[in-house]
């Protein structure tokens, strides 16, 4: 049938896109790095929900789980009581060893004070039993935090050597990670999307009007590749304290009544099309090419 198909109907279609090795590669490490820190949050999540059962003081020190500081401070004090007794001494140890090089005294006086908090207590067997599950997943979570740093220097490196990572890295908001991510979800085929709205319905940023007789809704859209729809929401929060056009197209959304995560849609379906422009052209961005016009409508 496939064969018939193209016999028959060759020029209604377009030839396979096909992505460079490179930039498989690159696909490869960034969903690695992502799949790591989906895990992570998932550890660190339980993580939280053991605590908060029988040691809310460590809650009160620690708002990142996953950060060193935290790490450290829980495998040297599983229990209460054992946070509890930790002397400033102590928990400054452990903050060096859990890599923290600044503000060591101050922060080891601000944990030593949570710790020491009125707290309900649970009995010993309960706190034994969780205190041995916590040390488990301080050793999972350190784990990961060790993978998730050695593929993203991988990553790093990988993404530097593509001939696209220029054009990506001068978008406001798209650091390695994020263009890393970007390119290996959207490809390097030049002939992939026939315009920037192919590019924008792939991502998953531009809306579906669907229309029936005197009424129609805008909708977003639900079926889309998790991983790329990711990266371009947080490429498109990190562009509000980056570019002063972004953050203008965001807050003119906001005022138009959007919440804040469809005023970000609407961002990245911007970005998204500012993107294909730069890759179609081999051109850099231009905060003023990007932007301008729209400042002249609105002054129009």
């Amino acid at each position: 049938m496939l064969a018939d198909l193209v016999r028959t109907d060759r020029h209604n279609h377009r030839r396979i896109a096909g992505d460079s090795a490179e930039a498989e590669g690159v696909k490869v490490l960034a969903r690695g790095h992502q799949s790591l820190i989906w895990s992570r949050n998932r550890q660190t999540n339980a993580l939280r929900s053991s605590l908060r059962e029988y040691y809310p003081a460590a809650l009160v020190a620690f708002d990142d789980l996953a950060h060193g500081d935290c790490l450290a401070v829980l495998a040297k004090a599983p229990r209460p009581g054992d946070g509890a007794r930790l002397t400033i001494g102590q928990i400054t140890a452990a903050l060096r060893r859990g890599g923290r090089q600044r503000n060591l005294q101050r922060r080891a006086e601000e944990i030593h004070t949570a710790l020491r908090g009125e707290q309900l207590e649970a009995p010993t067997a309960i706190v034994d039993a969780f205190a041995a599950t916590t040390k488990a997943a301080v050793a999972i979570i350190a784990e990961l935090n060790r993978q998730i740093g050695q593929i993203e220097a991988g990553l790093s490196d990988r993404f530097e050597q593509h001939p696209d990572a220029d054009i990506y890295r001068s978008l406001p908001g798209l650091g390695v990670v994020l263009g890393a991510r970007a390119l290996g979800e959207f490809g390097d085929d030049p002939d992939r999307y026939a315009n920037a709205k192919s590019r924008k319905n792939y991502a998953g940023t531009s809306p579906i009007t669907i229309a029936s007789g005197k009424k129609s809704a805008v909708l977003a859209r639900h079926v889309r590749n998790r991983r790329l729809y990711d990266a371009i929401d947080q490429w498109a929060f990190c562009t509000l304290t980056n570019s002063a056009g972004c953050r203008a197209y965001y807050d003119e959304r906001r005022a138009a009544g959007d919440m804040h995560h469809q005023a970000l849609r609407a961002l990245g379906n911007r970005l998204v099309g500012i993107l294909h422009g730069c890759l179609r052209h081999r051109t850099h961005y231009d905060e003023h090419i990007a932007w301008d016009h729209r400042r002249t409508t609105r002054a129009a």
